[in-house]
């Protein structure tokens, strides 16, 4: 049907300007005629809290002195845009729902995975499997609670099968990602694997050779060392891991304590 075809061209049409919109671009190319380029328009209306959440414009509504409350809020704002988020056919098609994030939103260090897994995709919590539990023990050794940071991952929905996230899916997710960051605004990121090492450094260098030192990025000191998954598999590594910790302690100023990490 005509008036049917012609509906669909026209949202394709829209989408694909909505995407530049996010993207940042304002203006169209000038056409080959001469004519002045068109101005790009901007997000139907329920977009327009899609763009304050994702791009970072986001940090002019949430300070560096934001309180908790205040971040929160606007983690909540950008909580529902990933809730509602379809940009992965794929991923919206089988997940059971959207993993955001948690902890403490004034948190001064977040830990940083990869992807949901299965037990993720059915709470909605991120680390909440057996790689979370041991994870949990980590930060414990640590000396800190779960809720005193603040836990997230580079994409929002579980892979099927807990493949690795594609490319595609993990440039989808980047700005909700950098969202997150910019509102909760934390002094420290560690990154838990290479996938959230690569994406959050924007490198292809392996994890092990990102190990050892920090590496800053948008204010944060961030450092990297082995995913809890791959612990799990390989415990010898456990000992890396506690030697990695102990180096982000220290950074922060924090008292190294006595720990069984490592058992």
């Amino acid at each position: 049907m005509p008036g049917k075809a012609n509906s669909s061209a026209k949202q394709a049409v829209q989408q694909k300007l909505e995407d530049l919109y996010l993207a940042g671009v304002t203006h169209l190319p000038k056409r080959r005629d001469g004519k002045p380029a068109a101005s790009a328009p901007g997000p139907r209306p329920e977009a327009k809290l899609a763009v304050k959440a994702v791009v970072p414009a986001v940090a002019v509504a949430c300070p560096p002195a934001a309180s908790r409350q205040d971040r929160q809020v606007q983690l909540d704002v950008l909580r529902q845009q990933v809730a509602g988020c379809t940009r992965c056919e794929e991923l919206a098609r089988t997940r059971t729902q959207t993993v955001f994030g948690v902890g403490n939103p004034q948190a001064r260090l977040c830990f940083f995975g990869e992807a949901p897994g299965a037990d993720e995709d059915r709470q909605g919590e991120p680390f909440v499997g057996r790689a979370g539990q041991l994870l949990n023990r980590i930060i414990e050794a640590c000396g800190l609670k779960r809720e005193e940071v603040y836990i997230l991952n580079a994409i929002k929905c579980r892979p099927p099968e807990n493949r690795t996230p594609l490319p595609k899916e993990v440039a989808n997710c980047r700005g909700y990602l950098d969202g997150q960051l910019e509102i909760i605004r934390p002094e420290f990121i560690c990154c838990l694997g290479s996938v959230a090492a690569q994406t959050l450094l924007e490198t292809d260098i392996s994890i092990g050779r990102l190990r050892g030192k920090f590496h800053e990025c948008r204010g944060s000191q961030v450092l990297c060392t082995y995913h809890p998954a791959y612990l799990l598999r390989n415990p010898a590594a456990k000992k890396d891991v506690w030697e990695d910790m102990k180096m982000l302690l220290a950074k922060m100023g924090l008292e190294v304590p006595v720990s069984k990490a490592q058992g």
